[in-house]
């Protein structure tokens, strides 16, 4: 499974650009799963509920089913990500939403409109993803205006494209 972070300050569009970006890699083929890391407090439960019962008795994990899908609900605080990745099925592609300081390839999502200084001089990126050009970024600087593009690259840099159809993203 090849792991991808899209990282950069909040209000920058890095959710905007994930959910852009997995339509396309499905449509070439790929199985794609996310994971996005929140730096807010999540109620990921209903106090009062039978599952959230189950928790409150000391349950380490609760699995919710229902017609729409499951929910893992876990009472562990925090989880690096090798743990996340090594609980999802299989795929091609884990877009993975934050976790900015995690050992996989990054693409920064970079807006100078924000006022925030960029990542890239910190760490290490694949590419930045911007909605101007970056004069002095020796990075790629993608069209964040243009995510079909951005898949094109990503997946060449990644080694996901297929050498007999280059072009299916």
């Amino acid at each position: 499974m090849q792991a991808l972070g899209i990282v950069g300050w909040s209000g920058s569009g890095k959710t905007s650009l994930l959910t852009a970006l997995i339509p396309i890699f499905r449509r070439a083929g790929l199985r794609v799963s996310s994971i996005k890391h929140a730096h807010h407090s999540l109620a990921f439960d209903t106090p009062g509920k039978d599952s959230f019962r189950h928790a409150q008795a000391g349950a380490e994990e609760v699995i919710l089913m229902s017609d729409g899908g499951f929910a893992l609900f876990s009472g562990q605080r925090e989880a690096r990500l090798e743990q996340l990745l090594g609980r999802l099925a299989p795929v091609d592609l884990v877009l993975v939403e934050g976790f900015k300081n995690a050992a996989i390839p990054k693409l920064e999502v970079h807006r100078p409109s924000l006022g925030h200084a960029p990542l890239w001089p910190q760490m290490d990126m694949l590419a930045v993803a911007s909605d101007v050009s970056l004069p002095g970024c020796p990075l790629p600087v993608l069209p964040l205006q243009a995510p079909g593009k951005i898949a094109d690259f990503l997946g060449r840099a990644l080694g996901l494209d297929n050498p007999k159809n280059i072009e299916r993203f």
